[in-house]
């Protein structure tokens, strides 16, 4: 997988944070950048350890798939998305009613949108993937990600959040099928 193709998997992966760092947004009134920055910390380091755990657990258990890795790989990938995709598809607009940010919540908050990354490091595992990298990337892209939700949520509410799930859906769907035809093809 080459970096665009990593790129495209952090940003995918990201979309959760984006979505609920946009409804966290929403709910800042205040211009202050603190509670951003936490919220951006707190979901990039959280999407960027997931994937490192996936990845031990399926370094243990990658030797004894190999022949139908690819198959296990682009089944993670596209439940992820579709999933993602479900759930943009299903939202009936209603806004996220608005509580003070709460350390204990932003930690659920980060577990909960980090564990489809968790899935995606076990299919790093398979497909050897330089980890570090990729962790690296993913919790940079989805640190970045979130700053910008939380600045659009707090100048335009969380209008955005679907959309957003629904490009990020769409877009790991048609990175494990990139990841599926170049096995078959190979």
């Amino acid at each position: 997988m080459g970096l665009i193709e990593l790129m495209a998997v952090a940003a995918g992966l990201s979309m959760d944070a984006f979505a609920v760092a946009l409804c966290k947004g929403a709910c800042l009134r205040e211009k202050k950048g603190t509670e951003g920055i936490l919220i951006a910390l707190s979901f990039g380091f959280f999407q960027a350890l997931m994937p490192l755990l996936g990845w031990l657990l399926g370094t243990g258990f990658s030797a004894y798939i190999q022949a139908f890795d690819h198959f296990v790989a682009f089944g993670l990938l596209a439940f992820i998305g579709i999933k993602l995709i479900r759930e943009a598809l299903k939202q009936d607009g209603d806004a996220e009613a608005c509580t003070p940010l709460r350390f204990g919540e932003l930690m659920m908050l980060s577990l909960a949108t980090s564990i489809d990354a968790l899935a995606a490091g076990i299919a790093f595992a398979m497909l050897e993937i330089r980890i570090l990298e990729a962790v690296g990337l993913i919790g940079l892209i989805t640190f970045a990600l979130s700053l910008l939700a939380v600045s659009i949520g707090r100048r335009f509410g969380a209008r955005y959040q679907a959309k957003a799930q629904l490009a990020g859906g769409i877009c790991l769907v048609a990175i494990g099928l990139k990841v599926l035809l170049d096995h078959l093809a190979a």
